[in-house]
């Protein structure tokens, strides 16, 4: 797995939506109404990062969840952390 470069993750964000890049991390905020519907939107992305084994820094502030995806191994974004962004996206 290689880590994209500059160019690419530019052409990621400016296709998607609430993406930003943030100390070298793919990062979004998702609100909800309350805090039990933030944690059944974690809920869902539970089993489609476990199933990916590509898992996201989450954290919940009541009725925010904020998502940083990075793939560790390579030290900066991969294509797993677009895919999976892809894949939250469409959860939400």
């Amino acid at each position: 797995m290689r880590k994209l470069e500059q160019k690419e993750i530019e052409s990621f964000l400016s296709q998607s939506s609430g993406w930003n890049l943030k100390e070298n991390k793919l990062e979004k905020t998702f609100t909800f109404k309350d805090f039990k519907e933030a944690v059944e939107f974690l809920n869902k992305i539970q089993p489609i990062a476990d199933s990916m084994n590509h898992h996201p820094d989450v954290c919940i502030y009541y009725n925010k969840v904020v998502i940083q995806l990075t793939t560790h191994d390579v030290g900066g974004i991969t294509d797993l952390d677009v895919e999976l962004a892809k894949k939250i996206d469409s959860i939400k």
